[in-house]
């Protein structure tokens, strides 16, 4: 048996247990400059505010109906979601995180009325955490992520599932009428798996409810769609076909991307912000122990200015060598950005992407005959914004180079990051053209001292 543990309006929560006069009134949370919600409380829900819906466009409710609007607080989350992990980790031999509000949970040989334990799980997460959640519980993870969907929807939704279903729900603990019932009551398109363009072709061909997919054969669904549909189709009938990865595999690719909190028209600032977007890049490739063999760099003006120029471009910068030195990988975003930006536009949005990610223990062992010399002709003020990214780090070793990161990834993890950074990053004063809107966000209570709260007698 496998559970679902999965915190509810996870960012919405989190505020909660810090600011309870939150709790029973609507609030969202905006995505990184404070364009659109990215979770909601179910007042917020009841309103009508959908997930990515913009912040301009729902501010209204803000006066007319009370709803509150904070900036994303992700040292508080991500912290926070570490404590609700190590909690839940306790109730079973093995979990696998699957994303930043839910984690798998794998009971096999565990002894025991399951339901029992995970309500006592989903109190002590409640009463140590703050954080409420829902489980959901089944013989494959497929069956486990639905049965969760169903123990949220059950509260959220009084009467649309049976109310012994809320909080903790057991497909595989109920009888093979109930189970069918609850099927049909369920749109195809909430099964995990179930994409928007598959449910639309399933829903074409009949297939509109869970039940109508269950009922079909799994060799059939292969021919007619793939086999990940097959998998899935075998996992509602109960067959384990996926299985729990308590060490995920390493990501193929890694993006790091932002909108600016003000148009931005120098090429010294783009080359900030993208030294900046590369160097955190940089940091999560050498935590999954990776390097990259290629960069893409892009930058964007806004579509939604529709009086400026539009104008996109995108480069791939191939490397001689994969590495994950974030200043050799700097120096070739700056290298990208100067064969792609042309000034007098009014940009909204650049990102990096590192791409043919390969494990470190793969060696490479040609001679670096790199000359990371300024060709002529380029933009200026891109090459002054890459100014102290390390133009001359190729001539020192690759050992020495490695022990530096390192050295510079348990600095920013002790102190926080930014506490060492990439020179080509700027300084705070230098953000400021570029940095990100952030005008409602709350302190972040758990990772930083001055933000801890007092209690007053």
């Amino acid at each position: 048996m496998f559970a679902l543990v999965d915190g509810n309006n996870f960012y919405v929560s989190c505020e909660r247990v810090f600011r309870p006069s939150l709790v029973g009134r609507p609030v969202i949370v905006l995505s990184n400059n404070d364009g659109c919600a990215i979770a909601r409380s179910n007042e917020a829900k009841a309103l009508g505010v959908r997930m990515g819906h913009p912040w301009f466009q729902c501010k209204d409710f803000e006066r007319d109906h009370g709803l509150v609007a904070l900036s994303a607080n992700f040292a508080l989350y991500g912290d926070m979601s570490e404590r609700m992990m190590v909690v839940a980790s306790s109730y079973a031999p093995r979990q696998e995180i699957y994303s930043i509000d839910e984690s798998f949970l794998d009971f096999t040989g565990v002894p025991g009325d399951l339901v029992v334990m995970c309500r006592d799980m989903r109190a002590r997460i409640l009463q140590w955490v703050g954080i409420p959640c829902g489980v959901g519980i089944g013989p494959t993870k497929t069956l486990a992520k639905l049965a969760n969907y169903i123990s949220k929807t059950t509260e959220r939704k009084p009467g649309s599932y049976p109310q012994k279903l809320g909080q903790v729900c057991h497909l595989g603990a109920i009888s093979q009428d109930e189970l069918h019932a609850v099927f049909a009551a369920t749109d195809v398109g909430e099964v995990w798996g179930v994409g928007k363009r598959i449910g639309a072709q399933l829903r074409e061909g009949g297939v509109s409810t869970v039940l109508d997919l269950v009922r079909l054969d799994a060799s059939t669904v292969r021919r007619h769609f793939s086999v990940v549909l097959e998998k899935t189709v075998r996992e509602l009938q109960g067959t384990q076909c996926i299985e729990v990865d308590d060490q995920p595999a390493p990501k193929q690719q890694i993006m790091v991307s932002r909108s600016f909190g003000h148009a931005v028209t120098k090429g010294r600032d783009l080359a900030t912000a993208i030294t900046e977007y590369t160097s955190r890049a940089a940091e999560k490739l050498r935590g999954q122990g990776s390097a990259a063999g290629a960069i893409v760099v892009f930058i964007r003006t806004s579509p939604f200015r529709k009086d400026d120029p539009q104008y996109s471009a995108t480069v791939t910068v191939p490397l001689l060598r994969p590495t994950a030195d974030s200043a050799l990988l700097a120096t070739s975003a700056i290298a990208g950005l100067r064969g792609i930006y042309k000034a007098g536009f009014k940009y909204a949005k650049a990102g990096v992407m590192l791409v043919d990610l390969q494990s470190t223990d793969m060696q490479q062992g040609e001679l670096d005959f790199d000359a990371l010399e300024t060709p002529p002709g380029h933009d200026r003020e891109v090459d002054q914004g890459v100014s102290g990214s390390a133009l001359t780090c190729h001539q020192s070793g690759q050992r020495g180079r490695a022990k530096l990161m390192s050295a510079m990834d348990a600095v920013n993890g002790r102190y926080g990051r930014g506490s060492l950074k990439l020179a080509g990053a700027g300084l705070e004063i230098d953000r400021k053209g570029w940095a990100m809107k952030q005008e409602r966000r709350t302190p972040q209570y758990t990772t930083c001292w001055g933000d801890i709260a007092v209690v007053r007698a």
